[in-house]
């Protein structure tokens, strides 16, 4: 299982869903709501609804399902039976309390590219 917001769907999205989805049998892509990012201050070019058909039609994407707050992801675990817990390594030791309930796992960002740099690339 793996969490984000997904706006501007791109390589590195894509390259990091892969990865995670080879490390189990199904992997649940839980899409961050307009609500919650509106929480972390943050603001989502497409609504919730089409970031994750974007994210869905992925054929390593096994299922989507709503972030809603940061607490649900020990929540979701135990409810979906999580093994893998996978995260971009910009948040390395942010989830580690999880590894209580399933292993978690950074893995590397794609170099050079980012939703946030391609926000800036296109204001520039």
């Amino acid at each position: 299982m793996t969490y984000g917001t997904f706006d501007l769907l791109h390589v590195g999205h894509v390259s990091l869903l892969s990865r995670a989805r080879a490390l189990g049998d199904e992997l649940v892509v839980a899409v961050s709501t307009d609500e919650f990012n509106a929480t972390k201050g943050k603001g989502a070019y497409f609504p919730w609804s089409e970031r994750a058909a974007m994210v869905a039609a992925l054929r390593c994407v096994d299922r989507v399902v709503p972030e809603h707050r940061w607490e649900q992801k020990a929540h979701d675990v135990v409810r979906l039976g999580v093994d893998v817990l996978v995260m971009g390594d910009d948040w390395v030791g942010r989830f580690d309390e999880l590894r209580a309930l399933c292993d978690v796992v950074y893995l590397p960002r794609t170099p050079g590219i980012s939703t946030t740099r391609i926000k800036q690339d296109l204001v520039a």
